[in-house]
């Protein structure tokens, strides 16, 4: 039985301002982990792009389906089949595997600050020395939002009573720090989004 591919108009939209942005980090690793997949139209585009880099991604239970879907519609041999994975478990990856970037976006705004803090726990036991972390997405700053379509935006996410909420610049790169990451470049997207950098140390 076939399976309609995934799709996103925003993925669609950023996914290349968001390759050039983060090409010169991808044309030094040889592997990455994408955390919250979603439609993998962003693993697929990267992947195209830089056919030396192993792009393993990974979502919960409900997109896995449509992530194979996308993945064997692409045929690209540097992207695996995708890992169940939910940042709050206790072991992300069942074998001792190490990469060399992780990458998100458009996840830390629909976490629970449970599960954020769970996020940046989880990464040094998959992340080897000197890797990067690279996060997209909208954030505020010294708690000013940077636009405001991000505030009605977060006005919006707060009505879920999930707990998410648009995350502060400054709590991420602490989170960050904590577990060995410092910031290396924070990027000014399209669409009021930030694309941050970091490396461990």
């Amino acid at each position: 039985m076939s399976i309609d591919l995934p799709f996103s108009a925003p993925c669609e939209r950023n996914k290349n301002d968001i390759l050039e942005a983060i090409t010169p980090y991808l044309k030094s690793v040889s592997t990455a982990l994408e955390i919250g997949t979603g439609t993998a139209q962003h693993a697929v585009c990267f992947a195209q792009q830089h056919p030396h880099l192993i792009w393993q991604t990974s979502d919960q239970e409900s997109y896995l389906a449509g992530i194979r879907a996308q993945l064997d519609h692409a045929k690209l041999p540097n992207l695996p089949a995708p890992l169940l994975l939910n940042v709050n478990q206790q072991r992300w990856i069942d074998d001792d595997s190490l990469f060399a970037a992780v990458y998100t976006a458009n996840t830390l705004h629909i976490m629970d600050p449970k599960s954020v803090r769970a996020f940046f726990l989880g990464l040094p036991n998959v992340t080897s020395r000197g890797a990067y972390l690279i996060i997209y997405g909208p954030f505020k700053y010294s708690g000013k939002f940077t636009s405001e379509s991000n505030r009605q935006f977060d006005e919006t996410l707060r009505e879920s009573d999930w707990g998410y909420a648009i995350p502060d610049f400054e709590t991420v790169a602490e989170l960050a720090e904590e577990v060995g990451f410092n910031l290396r470049e924070d990027m000014t997207m399209p669409a009021n989004n930030q694309c941050l950098i970091f490396q461990k140390g």
